[in-house]
């Protein structure tokens, strides 16, 4: 098995600037490939915790986007030099200036159209997306798309109503199924703050679990 694959993170004095244009984009015949996550956390509260209180603790990050009122989750163009893990991780970092723990599995794949294109005829600007579950470790102040893309914190049922189209409802679905299964097998950790030397971690398998740390 390969060694972790370990990439430099901003320190207190140099941030990393987000990567722009599509040089390095993937795509899959006229799809452009997308990859992206759904930022969570579990609330702390007193007492033993359960399978059945999963959900009632669940919150989610949504982050704003200029020139629109609703709020979204962090994703962007998957690029040749990175795993599609590893491009939600870097999203999550530029975009909404998160870094946690990504699940091992997906939570599936959606094609949609990108913002610009919406009332395009035909598949112009269609995606290929893929949606990740991330547990967020680590909340940071400054991140290189701040300016841009606020955030914003919300239980997990409101996020539905805040979500502008149908495939981000259906992520949300996938992603609630997915920590339900897992925690009849394991303890969900609190989210706790994580070493800043690293952007991202990939890291072996465990039961089907979390395999990347960014």
């Amino acid at each position: 098995m390969a060694p972790p694959a370990v990439a430099a993170a901003p320190s207190t004095t140099t941030m990393v600037c987000a990567r722009q244009g599509r040089l390095h984009q993937r795509y899959e015949g006229c799809y452009r490939l997308v990859s992206g996550c759904i930022p969570y956390m579990l609330r702390e509260e007193d007492g033993e915790r359960s399978c059945q209180d999963v959900l009632g603790r669940l919150q989610v990050l949504m982050i704003s986007t200029p020139k629109r009122g609703d709020l979204i989750f962090p994703k962007g163009g998957w690029e040749d030099d990175e795993s599609i893990d590893e491009a939600a991780c870097r999203e999550a970092f530029e975009e909404a200036g998160v870094k946690g723990i990504i699940s091992a599995t997906p939570l599936g794949e959606w094609i949609f159209k990108s913002k610009s294109k919406q009332n395009s005829c035909g598949l112009q600007g269609a995606c290929k997306g893929f949606m990740f579950g991330l547990q967020v470790t680590e909340l940071l102040e400054i991140w290189p798309e701040q300016v841009t893309h606020g955030r914003r914190w919300v239980p997990v049922e409101e996020a539905y109503g805040l979500c502008r189209y149908d495939w981000m409802r259906e992520a949300l679905d996938k992603l609630k199924e997915q920590l339900l299964f897992e925690s009849h097998f394991r303890p969900l950790p609190s989210p706790e703050l994580v070493d800043s030397s690293s952007l991202y971690m990939v890291m072996p398998a465990v039961a089907e679990g979390a395999v990347a740390l960014c």
